[in-house]
């Protein structure tokens, strides 16, 4: 069972996420910008993820497909910052819904018992968008990826 906390707010424009992983820090950090892991943990279980691009540093843009009953959803962002091994900071927008841009600024800092705990902060353009992402369902999606994710960890570390 994960601690995973998602904290939204009633009339604000973010949602913030934490959870820690049995992992150090530089290894989710790896496991979260390497292109050969990405598709293992990112999107729902039950869905097939293709990285179509993921250039991980400041500058660099990515673009993801998630394959789920013969249809196809887009995602892509810019990464405004990217530092190893704490700190990432990207756009976010689903390409169903263009124009709907959020702000994540992710960081991962050592735990005092080895542990890393992961904070993401999204900001969106409103805080109608943000209510919009809490109503489509996204806690069951970012909690079945970051449970893909903490299962990726434990074969890397």
């Amino acid at each position: 069972m994960s601690d995973l906390e998602i904290i939204a707010e009633p009339g604000r424009q973010d949602i913030v996420v934490k959870r820690h992983f049995d992992a150090p820090r530089d290894v989710v950090f790896r496991a979260m910008t390497e292109p050969e892991h990405l598709a293992s943990w990112w999107g729902l279980a039950s869905s097939e993820t293709v990285i179509d691009r993921a250039d991980a540093r400041t500058g660099g843009s990515w673009r993801f497909v998630e394959k789920a009953g013969g249809e196809e959803y887009g995602f892509h962002g810019v990464y405004h910052e990217v530092t190893a091994p704490g700190r990432i900071v990207q756009t976010f927008e689903f390409e169903g819904m263009p124009g709907h841009v959020a702000m994540e600024t992710l960081t991962l800092e050592e735990a005092p018992d080895g542990r890393t705990l992961y904070t993401n902060v999204s900001l969106y353009q409103s805080v109608e968008d943000r209510d919009g992402m809490v109503a489509s369902g996204m806690e069951t999606g970012l909690g079945q990826s970051l449970d893909a994710l903490d299962e990726l960890l434990r074969g890397l570390v």
